[in-house]
């Protein structure tokens, strides 16, 4: 994962033992139409994160491919066989299966199916069941730029029906839909008649939202609102510090409210941009599998660190050198974004300012059907791959059990009645970091029920939405040993 890092590594048999059902020839005695679940579980056996806690992935359960592909004859479908060798879902929430990795790969690079329309669905006060939506920003040069909607505009149904519980994921998951809009008035969700028709289209989204200097009582902020860890606008990301930094900023508010996470490697650039005192130290460490660890610890230690950073590929990094960072979240806080906080918390001082954020303290890499797992010399005859969670990521200090989330230090909620508009003084969240900044900061009084509890993010919504990934380019690809 260090970012110089462009190393496949090949290794022989003796370099790494491992108890496994392979034989010389195990390749050829894997039947074609079980090669996509001969895949599945090798790839699991080796890397996943969980592995010892999955009796069907013990080394020793097959003693040999034979026996493993009998065992693989009880699952047709790949997906089944996925699900069962994943620990339980209370433990395992993201790893995924995709049966094209074209999807994965544009995800990674900001593009998907969507009408660019970014929102968070809420219960309605009172209710475990009835739901409504509130737009938390629009995309530039999507579907919904187009339409009569923006920020805090209020839904409470999908081509007439009302949201619900049972129905939200069935109705958002369209490719097209009617919106029907609402009225938000102190808890109470009123249809008003209106509606708009969305439709999605494969869109890019540079997660470079809004980049701001704010001048105040005689200093300099930084507004930066920073909607996914999309390693390739990197660089776009570094010039918005430069920005910053030419400017002369003194703080910085980071606004991650709806970023559902990303690349490792942009986490600890970011890292890197905020503070740039500590180049070359510590920002995250990695914990894998057992046998994987005890690989990294003996022949490469390195890789399981993640050390704050002057580059960013051949380009100097725009550090800002700071002391402190002020940190917007709320639900749809996740992953890579939580390990900035996490991995900055023991260097500086962190004030996040919110709700708590989603608590996904482990990452992922996606893993092809190939002889390395790589998307060298893939098998051509399927599509398939996996993004497995594979690591957990700990700071400086040993932490990294924020599983359930990580706790405001000033606790505010989103009204869905007055979200204010991004990057404005008075919008609440940024006028409460600014008050803090300023030193005229006024205590804040919410009537949280009204608002109803948060449920999920539209990037929840979507698979890997929610994810903390490895850049495969970036990290020593173990192949399975036989």
């Amino acid at each position: 994962m260090k970012d110089t890092l462009k190393i496949l590594i090949l290794f022989l048999v003796a370099v790494l033992t491992l108890s496994s059902c392979e034989d010389d020839d195990d390749t050829l005695n894997v039947p074609q139409n079980l090669e996509v679940q001969n895949f599945i579980w090798k790839g699991l056996n080796l890397y996943y994160l969980w592995q010892e806690d999955s009796p069907d992935l013990a080394d020793d359960r097959f003693a040999n491919q034979d026996q493993l592909n009998a065992f693989l004859t009880n699952y047709d479908e790949p997906k089944a066989l996925f699900d069962h060798l994943k620990v339980d879902s209370s433990i395992d929430r993201f790893s995924i299966l995709v049966d094209d990795y074209v999807l994965l790969e544009n995800l990674f690079q900001g593009v998907s199916k969507s009408n660019g329309m970014d929102f968070t669905l809420r219960f309605k006060a009172g209710s475990e069941t009835e739901i409504y939506g509130v737009v938390n920003y629009i995309i530039p040069n999507s579907e919904a730029a187009a339409k009569n909607i923006t920020r805090g505009t209020v839904f409470s149904g999908i081509n007439g029906q009302s949201l619900t519980l049972n129905n939200y994921q069935s109705l958002l998951s369209g490719a097209s839909y009617s919106l029907n809009l609402a009225d938000y008035n102190d808890g109470a969700i009123t249809p008003n008649g209106q509606s708009v028709s969305l439709i999605k289209t494969e869109l890019t989204e540079n997660p470079i939202f809004l980049t701001k200097v704010i001048e105040s009582n005689g200093k300099k902020t930084g507004y930066l609102m920073y909607n996914a860890f999309t390693a390739n606008y990197d660089l776009q990301l570094n010039q918005a510090f430069a920005t910053l930094k030419t400017a002369g900023v003194t703080d910085l508010v980071l606004d991650l409210r709806y970023n559902g996470g990303g690349s490792v490697l942009t986490a600890t650039r970011l890292a890197s941009m905020i503070t740039g005192q500590f180049s070359g130290q510590l920002f995250a460490k990695q914990q894998w599998n057992p046998k994987v660890q005890a690989y990294f610890e003996e022949n490469n230690p390195a890789q399981l660190v993640n050390n704050f950073t002057g580059t960013v590929g051949n380009a100097a990094i725009n550090s800002l050198n700071l002391n402190r960072v002020f940190v917007l979240t709320t639900g749809g806080t996740a992953s890579a974004s939580e390990l900035v906080i996490n991995g900055l918390k023991p260097y500086i001082e962190v004030i996040q300012i919110g709700t708590t954020t989603v608590g996904k303290n482990v990452g992922s890499i996606t893993l092809y059907d190939s002889p390395t797992f790589n998307k060298s010399d893939v098998n051509s005859r399927h599509k398939y791959a996996m993004q497995p969670i594979v690591i957990k990521t700990i700071n400086k200090d040993g932490f990294g059990d924020y599983q359930d989330g990580l706790l405001p230090t000033v606790v505010q909620a989103e009204n869905p009645g007055n979200l204010g508009l991004l990057g404005n003084e008075n919008e609440p969240f940024l006028s409460t970091a600014l008050g803090l900044i300023n030193g005229n900061a006024r205590s804040i009084t919410q009537n949280k029920s009204q608002f109803g509890k948060e449920f999920k993010t539209s990037k929840a919504l979507v698979r890997f939405g929610n994810d903390m990934y490895i850049n495969t380019d970036d990290v020593f690809i173990l192949p399975f040993i036989k």
